[in-house]
């Protein structure tokens, strides 16, 4: 793992913050009695034996993860969804009404809302017209108060692949952190980023078991960087920001990741027969190549379809306001039944 500074990325008041210490945090090993944490001594209302707080560091998480994507722990930060390591990067590494963050439009809208709720500037850098990158126009447009630049790949609303050169070019020309979210990395034959992160220690890789692993209730998602990146998360976050329940059900996951393979596989054979259909059909101008779990639309007026699916009880995602997504629904891939179910109420349409 190279050395990475970043000092000079972290907001100053918080190189120097002592951190909440938990009591979970204080006393890490096993005992017979905990009178330590003014947890309820008697048990749970209503429910399993809820009583004691989790662990703050999902550290059997961590080891499981370690394991299964060649990294060590102390790269490994887990957090309630993508949701909440969105947040923490943006409030770590950017001073309300000082910095900025990149986004590349269009692309999944938590990154601008994040940003807004900490009063942190956003500049837009939009995608090309084939989705990808514009690489020159990125590289012209950041600056000193550039702290991030969040790259979503495979691309939310688009499906798309982005080109891997491109991200690491990025990178490699930023003085900040680039922050590549894998939300849908499970249906892309593309290789993920957090195996970069040895030799290019300012990208950041954002995972979730939301999609492939079809864990979407649990609210877990990942985060993979360097060792400094993490901690400096682990030392702003919530004291035990993963919920006990939560960790058991991920715990169980990892425990069968063979099925959760057969998922992915499935969905993505259902995901080019879908395509398929939708490319026969009269109101439908172009489907877009997808490396994620949904297909992007183009078609006859979206809003009269996307409303008439409602009546039909389908619900869609109208992206037809969208930068650069005109006349676009996103459409998730469902079952083989629930497929089936929306093509022939679209045959119908009209």
């Amino acid at each position: 793992m190279k050395d990475f500074d970043i000092r000079h990325l972290i907001r100053p008041h918080l190189l120097d913050m002592k951190p909440y210490s938990s009591a979970r945090d204080e006393f890490t090993g096993k005992s017979e009695v905990y009178l330590d944490a003014n947890e309820n001594a008697l048990g749970s209302v209503g429910s399993k034996d809820l009583a004691r707080y989790p662990d703050p560091h999902q550290e059997a998480i961590k080891a499981q993860l370690a394991e299964l994507k060649e990294v060590n722990p102390d790269q490994i930060f887990i957090g309630n969804g993508s949701d909440e390591p969105i947040d923490l990067l943006i409030r770590a590494f950017c001073t309300p009404g000082t910095h900025e963050i990149f986004i590349l439009p269009p692309t999944f809208g938590l990154y601008e809302v994040s940003s807004n709720v900490n009063a942190v500037a956003v500049t837009k850098v939009p995608l090309t017209t084939d989705f990808q990158l514009d690489v020159p126009a990125v590289l012209a447009a950041i600056n000193e108060q550039t702290r991030l630049v969040f790259v979503c790949n495979p691309n939310n609303p688009t499906g798309t692949r982005l080109h891997a050169e491109d991200t690491l070019t990025i990178a490699q020309q930023f003085d900040g952190l680039v922050v590549v979210d894998e939300a849908y990395i499970d249906f892309s034959s593309q290789e993920s980023f957090v195996q970069q992160i040895a030799d290019v220690p300012n990208i950041v890789v954002l995972q979730t078991f939301s999609k492939a692993w079809g864990l979407a209730a649990a609210r877990v998602g990942m985060l993979y960087a360097h060792p400094k990146v993490v901690a400096i998360l682990n030392k702003i976050k919530p004291p035990y920001n993963v919920n006990a329940m939560s960790q058991d059900v991920v715990l169980e996951a990892l425990s069968k990741v063979a099925e959760k393979t057969a998922y992915v596989d499935e969905l993505v054979s259902l995901r080019a027969d879908l395509q398929a259909h939708l490319e026969r059909l009269p109101i439908v101008h172009k489907v877009y190549d997808s490396a994620a779990n949904f297909l992007l639309t183009r078609v006859d007026d979206p809003s009269a379809l996307y409303h008439y699916l409602i009546e039909k009880g389908i619900i869609v995602r109208d992206r037809s306001k969208v930068q650069l997504c005109e006349g676009c629904l996103r459409i998730t891939v469902g079952t083989a039944e629930e497929n089936a179910r929306l093509l022939a109420a679209m045959e119908r349409f009209g």
